[in-house]
């Protein structure tokens, strides 16, 4: 972070240029772009748990709670929760000892599995979720920083890479439980 002045040269300009004078210069651009994205995040991230704060939510807990809110039953085995917000399950069930112990979740048995636990949203999540969406549409999703073609461009680059980078399959079927 830069503190609360902002820095007066571009370090990340910098390190190009270090890249480049140290005999790096075919992988300085790539250098650039990766340390400029990995920043960006930073940055968004900062100003999303900003927000998210007040609501006594992480942007980990969040996205738990959007995505119940967003199923059929507002519930999901932790398994397939995981999976979908492609986390470890460990961090899954951190979030959810968190969100429980908020009453925002319930754990519930699985009616047909045995094995398997449902994280499922509670009235209060779903209030809570709510609330807090608003508040990120108003003060980030909405003001991003980028330009309308930006955003555009940034969708389908990114989108382009992840795909590559296997992250997803856009012909898969996604089961909603």
């Amino acid at each position: 972070m830069s503190g609360t002045f902002p820095l007066l040269k571009d370090p990340i300009a910098e390190a190009r240029r270090h890249w480049q004078e140290h005999g790096w210069a075919d992988a300085a651009d790539g250098m650039a772009a990766v340390t400029a994205l990995m920043r960006a995040q930073q940055i968004l991230l900062g100003r999303i748990e900003a927000v998210l704060k007040p609501h006594g939510l992480s942007f980990a807990r969040y996205e738990l709670l959007a995505l119940l809110s967003f199923t059929r039953n507002g519930s999901l085995p932790m398994a397939k929760a995981s999976a979908r917000l492609q986390v470890h399950p460990t961090s899954v069930t951190s979030a959810v000892n968190r969100l429980e112990q908020a009453g925002l979740v319930d754990r519930v048995a699985h009616p047909t599995d045995g094995r398997a636990t449902l994280v499922q949203i509670s009235a209060e999540g779903r209030k809570v979720v709510l609330a807090a969406t608003k508040d990120l549409n108003a003060e980030v999703f909405t003001r991003t920083g980028f330009t309308v073609e930006e955003v555009d461009g940034l969708i389908t680059t990114l989108g382009r890479f992840r795909r590559q980078a296997g992250d997803f399959d856009e012909n898969a079927r996604l089961d909603d439980e």
